[in-house]
């Protein structure tokens, strides 16, 4: 735990061409050794692919594909007189985002051959529909909290 008082939130600024504050997260999270420039380039780019497939905005298409991968509930590790139980406990707002957009960029990286532009397009669309590899992990994560559920008077 920290000794001194709790670290303030720095504000970020919103993205420059849609004006919104999630998408510069994902930016930044996107981002590799600095290059915000690049970044910018591949998420603008993979935006714009979807808005094409999807019919309908690229803003639109990111924000589905969040909300669809955003976890209420995980499992934690509890230590408990000698074992280790996994108790499902809730998720802060704060982390929810972050993992959302973490699974998003990680799914997309793991994909393999294209560019990374057409990758993070394709997993943001599938996110959208409620498909994909980020999805399926938000699920597996469900399934252990519900197979875990009996702990959950472990929760702290």
């Amino acid at each position: 735990m920290a000794r001194r008082r709790r670290a303030e939130k720095r504000k970020i600024t919103p993205d420059p061409r849609f004006k919104n504050i999630e998408l510069a997260q994902f930016i930044n999270k996107v981002m590799l050794n600095g290059k915000k420039t690049t970044s910018q380039r591949i998420v603008y780019g993979a935006l714009d692919q979807a808005s094409e497939e999807a019919r309908r905005p690229g803003i639109e298409v990111f924000e589905m594909a969040i909300r669809n991968t955003m976890p209420m509930v995980e499992v934690k590790s509890r230590r408990v007189g000698g074992a280790t139980y996994q108790v499902p406990t809730e998720v802060r707002p704060e982390r929810r985002l972050a993992l959302a957009m973490r699974w998003i960029i990680l799914a997309a990286r793991s994909r393999s051959g294209r560019p990374m532009a057409d990758r993070l397009s394709a997993e943001l669309l599938e996110a959208s529909r409620g498909q994909g590899t980020a999805v399926k992990r938000r699920e597996d994560l469900y399934r252990m909290a519900e197979a875990n559920r009996a702990f959950a008077h472990y929760r702290w």
